[in-house]
């Protein structure tokens, strides 16, 4: 990988009209050999970037201690030891092309694909991920990179992710890192607030999917109102050679317009057989789910193994998006067929088969309607039984949204901790049980989610599925700022299925039914 100069960086800064200053102090010529914000990174050679409204100078002078060589930030700083700087007008619009130019323009060497939308980002991806491993496997080629809200893999990294769209810097990192693996596939989400603050800016989707909005993301630290959040998500097209647009999406006719910034776009519905892309036939057969898609290249029938009828429109969008990738359509469907996303949509049945636990991260409106209003279509004869949360001072709209939705069609409500950070997990659960007495629905305050999924367990006396939402696999809650380890929501199901499975009540109970 080649490496720049100072001077070369402060070039590039004044090529995008972003230096305001250049204090180089004859040191035009250093060779920068890192770029990082984290002080705590920081070795010998590396430019390091002041950034974030928690920025502190003591951040700045540490890393001057471990090595850093210069700096680029908003403002100068009367540092112990002197080191040029790099003054910017916008810390957050310089940082795309310094990652950019410091990782050599990883992202040219991928194709990459891009999801963006309210719900179903990360389902998408990992159903992509699987059409393109399965392509992969047969032409010899590596398995693709993935960045998502669930867990990033770049070829060197492996890890459950706690930020959906990373940080220009680490995004520039991961596609260097994939390029360098022999990786030559990328799905990514993206994310209204990469959007919004220019993370990804300085790179170019080969494929961009958008796949729906609703009202979200709203507060303080995130999006001040729907307008700002939907033009940020609208930023998407401008960044796409080719662009999938859901006619069903609400405000479409936006989005189509929008989408006239990418170099072209086609269309998918599961509603209106004009659409380039129209998922039709849609239904169960033998525990899978059926569908076919029409467009001007074929008529043809998948299936996905993964339970949720709602998925079928993710699975659409990433059809159209394999297609325009000129994708061979049997991988297209061994992809679909074998696709899973961790966290998403487990599914867990007692001996007796009176419970059925469904772990999923839905965890907002529109994914907790698809998720209630399936599983209602799905189990017509079953109690639904509701375990969420919701996250610290963010989105607070979702805490009517979800209380309303889930009261509506639950048996009972289990409110426990969804990463509240630095609020009150009983403050955030009284303001969404307010919503759901609204609906006249038993509700119960538990913040452990173990305790919480115990009882609900223990307690069914009747066909019943537990939907347990928001934190699917991952494997750990954060509190105030810190991420502690927790146990998943999947190895609770599993632990305490097992021990319904042999109480002695049920067990009981299950003999003298028989």
């Amino acid at each position: 990988m080649k490496n720049y100069t100072l001077k070369e960086y402060a070039d590039l800064l004044s090529s995008v009209d972003m230096l305001a200053e250049a204090e180089m102090m004859g040191r035009d010529e250093t060779v920068i050999t890192y770029l990082t914000y984290d002080s705590r990174a920081v070795t010998p050679g590396t430019l390091f970037i002041c950034k974030g409204a928690a920025f502190k100078e003591q951040y700045l002078e540490n890393a001057i201690r471990a090595g850093a060589v210069a700096y680029v930030s908003e403002v100068q700083y009367e540092t112990e030891t002197k080191v040029p700087c790099l003054i910017v007008k916008d810390i957050r619009k310089a940082m795309p092309p310094l990652a950019e130019m410091y990782f050599n323009k990883a992202w040219q060497e991928l194709t990459v694909i891009g999801f963006g939308g309210t719900k179903g980002k990360s389902t998408s991806a990992y159903y992509m991920k699987a059409i393109v491993d399965d392509y992969m496997a047969a032409t010899g080629g590596k398995e693709s990179a993935v960045l998502s809200s669930i867990d990033i893999y770049d070829g060197v990294i492996r890890q459950e992710s706690h930020i959906t769209t990373p940080e220009s810097v680490e995004l520039h990192e991961h596609m260097r890192h994939a390029v360098d693996s022999g990786i030559t596939y990328l799905e990514m989400e993206v994310s209204s607030q990469a959007l919004k603050y220019d993370r990804v800016n300085n790179m170019q989707f080969d494929v961009a999917v958008y796949l729906n909005i609703s009202e979200d993301h709203i507060s303080p630290i995130e999006h001040k109102d729907f307008e700002d959040y939907i033009s940020s998500k609208m930023k998407m097209f401008a960044l796409a050679k080719q662009a999938v647009v859901n006619l069903d999406a609400d405000f479409v006719e936006r989005a189509l317009k929008a989408a006239e910034d990418a170099g072209s776009f086609k269309t998918f519905s599961l509603k209106d057989p004009s659409a380039d892309f129209y998922g039709y036939n849609i239904h169960k057969e033998d525990g899978e789910i059926i569908f076919s898609v029409k467009c001007d290249k074929f008529d043809e029938t998948f299936s996905l193994t993964m339970p949720g009828l709602f998925n079928v429109e993710n699975a659409v969008a990433v059809v159209a998006a394999a297609t325009l990738l000129n994708i061979p359509l049997e991988y297209i469907k061994s992809g679909l067929h074998r696709a899973r996303s961790s966290g998403r949509m487990e599914l867990y049945t007692s001996a007796d088969k009176r419970v059925t636990a469904v772990v999923d991260y839905a965890h907002n409106k529109l994914s907790f309607e698809k998720l209630f209003g399936s599983t209602r279509e799905e189990y017509p004869d079953h109690d639904i039984v509701a375990i969420f949360g919701c996250p610290g001072y963010k989105a607070y709209i979702r805490r009517k949204d979800l209380g309303l939705i889930a009261g509506e069609y639950s048996k009972k409500v289990y409110l426990v901790a969804e990463d509240p950070g630095k609020e009150p997990v009983q403050q955030i659960s009284e303001d969404i049980a307010q919503y759901v007495a609204q609906k006249n629905c038993p509700y119960e305050i538990i913040e452990d989610r173990g305790v919480a999924i115990h009882k609900a367990i223990m307690e069914c006396k009747r066909p019943t599925v537990l939907l347990i939402t928001g934190k699917g696999n991952e494997t750990r809650q954060k509190y105030g700022t810190i991420y502690a380890d927790c146990r998943t929501d999947v190895e609770y199901v599993k632990e305490y299925l097992e021990e319904y499975n042999h109480s002695p009540s049920h067990v009981l109970e299950n003999q003298n039914l028989d």
